[in-house]
């Protein structure tokens, strides 16, 4: 079974910088893209980056890209998502996702991804 488990939100003034972190365990196939989301409240789920199961390849949403990059650790299982420059439009819970793929694959659509964590709350203030 499948298990991802986010932590490191938190509260943060703005122009601060976080870093997330998602454990994964359980994984049955050979290669994952891992993909970051986030929900704030009255919103749609958003997508914020994607990376490969490989590393080399990563996507980024428009609206932090230059600010947030996403890195991976396949001996340590564990995604990151470090959040630089960050602004109360990034107030929102953190979801991380895994989806069996080819190792060069990133996806940005959240319906494709099949396994979710449980979330991690990250707010900035002004």
């Amino acid at each position: 079974q499948v298990q991802l488990v986010e932590s490191g939100g938190g509260l943060v003034q703005a122009g601060g910088s976080l870093r997330l972190s998602c454990a994964y365990s359980g994984l049955i196939f050979s290669s994952y893209c891992m993909g970051w989301f986030r929900q704030a409240p009255g919103k749609e789920r958003e997508f914020v980056g994607s990376v490969s199961w490989s590393g080399g390849h990563t996507l980024y949403a428009d609206s932090v890209k230059g600010r947030f990059t996403i890195s991976r650790d396949n001996v340590k299982k564990t995604v990151y998502l470090h959040m630089n420059n960050l602004t109360p439009e990034d107030t929102a819970v953190y979801y991380c996702a895994a989806k069996p793929t080819m190792s060069t694959a990133v996806e940005s659509n959240w319906g494709r991804y099949d396994n979710w964590g449980q979330g991690t709350q990250v707010t900035v203030s002004s």
